[in-house]
């Protein structure tokens, strides 16, 4: 039953994200515009999750205390990582979401730190220098 309670969750969230995605504009960029890729996630989402509605597990297993917690804490993370995302600028908030990560699929404290920070880096050229997709750098009491 909780995989199809999952499943309605889900679907209903992507269909609301392809909902609001569609008024997303800009005057510059990719010629399919900003709506694409989060219309694409989103009716990927939906799909996947049509499939937990109409052929879940049969026999599920709870989680134990210790995954769910790591689970929560996932949450927590990328819920941080969206509120703290233009206030810190991305490079920063995208080293510590990635770092905190790490360190939640049981990374040691100086390799969740380097993944982060060369996520964070990495993922900035990529998506400013090589896309031309503008991010914010600095955080916002800078600028």
């Amino acid at each position: 039953m909780i995989d199809r309670m999952v499943g309605a969750v889900i679907f209903m969230i992507a269909v609301s994200a392809v909902w609001v995605a569609r008024g997303y504009e800009a005057s510059f960029g990719d010629p399919l515009g900003p709506a694409a890729f989060p219309q694409m996630v989103a009716a990927l989402a939906a799909i996947l999750s049509l499939g937990l509605l109409l052929r879940p597990d049969p026999d599920p297993v709870a989680q134990s205390g210790p995954a769910l917690a790591r689970q929560l804490c996932t949450l927590a993370v990328l819920s941080g990582y969206v509120l703290l995302l233009e206030p810190l600028g991305f490079p920063l908030s995208t080293t510590l979401g990635t770092g905190c990560l790490a360190l939640l699929f049981g990374a040691r404290p100086w390799k969740a730190g380097v993944t982060g920070l060369a996520v964070g880096i990495s993922l900035f050229v990529i998506f400013d220098a090589v896309l031309g997709l503008p991010l914010p750098f600095a955080p916002a009491i800078f600028g």
